[in-house]
C-alpha cells in the first residue's frame, strides 16, 4: 500500500487500513451475504470514488471485542507493514467501559500506538467516544469517556491528526442510529459516522451527516418498558456474562483484511 504520498493537503487518498474494534469492524451494519460493512468500509468507497479506477487499496483490520493492547499487538503490525496514506485508529473504548480502568493509562498507551503509525502512515485519523447520557448501561461511565475523549484531542494536537469527533455527531444520539443491542451503529449510524469522516478528512460527501431524521410516532409507557425487558434479556444478560467468564466477542473472529472498495459498494447497493 506504500505511496510516495504522505500527507492530506495533496488531496488524494490511495490507500487506507482502518484498525480497531468493533465500531471499525462494522458490527451492527450486516451486508447482504451477513459479513458486517460498517463506516470504515463505506468511507472506504467514498474514498475510491475521488481516484482513477482500480488505484485505491483498503484493509480493515479491526476485530470486535478487542482491548487496546490486543489491538496494538495483533493489528499494528500489519498497518505499519502497509504504511497507507491513511489510516484510521479507533480504540480503547472497550478498555474504558472496563471497571476499574484508569483513562489516564489507556490514553498512555493510545498515544504510543498513534506515534508508531505516524512513522509509516501519511495521516492517522482517531476517533473521540460517543456521548453516552442516554446508554442504559454506559451512561454512568459518561465523564471517564468525557476524559479519554480529552486526551484523544490532545493527541491528535501533538501528532497532526484529523479527528472524528463522534461525541459532537448529533444525529447519532437518535435511537434510529443504533442496533438492537443499543451498543452498536445502524446501518443507518454507521453511514452517518462515514459521512462525517470524510468531512474530517475534506471529502465532499453525497449527504449531511446532520440531515434531521423523519419524526416518529410516540411512544408509550408500555412500549418503552416492553423494549427495555426485551432488551436486557436479549443482549443484556449474555453480555454481562461474557464478562463474567472473561469472554470477548471477537474470541474466535478473524478481521476481514484486504477488500475489494467495488465489491462493498456493490453490496451496499444491492441492499438499498
Amino acid at each position: 500500500m506504500a505511496n510516495e504520498s504522505r500527507s492530506l493537503s495533496g488531496g488524494t487518498i490511495r490507500s487506507y487500513a482502518a484498525v480497531g474494534d468493533s465500531f471499525t469492524e462494522g458490527v451492527g451494519d450486516p451486508g447482504p451475504d451477513g459479513s458486517f460493512v460498517g463506516w470504515a468500509d463505506r468511507l472506504a468507497v467514498l474514498l475510491d470514488d475521488r481516484v482513477p479506477e482500480d488505484t485505491f487499496q483498503y484493509a480493515n483490520l479491526a476485530v470486535r471485542g478487542k482491548l487496546i493492547d490486543q489491538i496494538v499487538e495483533h493489528q499494528l503490525p500489519k498497518a505499519l507493514e502497509l504504511a497507507p496514506d491513511l489510516v484510521s485508529l479507533v480504540a480503547g473504548g472497550n478498555d474504558i467501559i472496563r471497571p476499574g480502568t484508569d483513562p489516564d493509562d489507556v490514553a498512555e498507551r493510545f498515544e504510543k500506538a498513534v506515534a508508531r503509525l505516524s512513522e509509516a502512515a501519511g495521516t492517522v485519523l482517531v476517533a473521540t467516544g460517543f456521548d453516552t447520557r442516554d446508554v442504559a448501561v454506559l451512561k454512568h461511565l459518561r465523564g471517564k469517556i468525557a476524559t479519554y475523549n480529552m486526551h484523544v484531542r490532545a493527541i491528535a494536537d501533538r501528532y497532526g491528526c484529523p479527528v472524528l469527533d463522534l461525541w459532537s455527531l448529533r444525529s447519532v444520539q437518535d435511537r434510529r442510529a443504533w442496533d438492537d443491542d443499543r451498543l452498536h451503529l445502524s446501518p443507518e449510524g454507521h453511514t452517518r459516522v462515514a459521512l462525517r469522516a470524510g468531512q474530517v478528512l475534506g471529502v465532499d460527501v453525497p449527504a449531511d451527516p446532520e440531515q434531521a431524521w423523519p419524526p416518529l410516532p410516540p411512544r408509550g409507557t408500555f412500549e418503552v418498558r416492553r423494549d427495555d425487558i426485551h432488551w436486557a434479556r436479549e443482549f443484556l444478560v449474555p453480555w454481562i456474562g461474557r464478562r463474567l467468564r472473561g469472554e470477548s466477542s471477537g474470541d474466535r473472529v478473524e478481521a476481514k483484511g484486504i477488500l475489494d472498495p467495488h465489491a462493498i459498494k456493490a453490496h451496499l447497493e444491492s441492499a438499498s
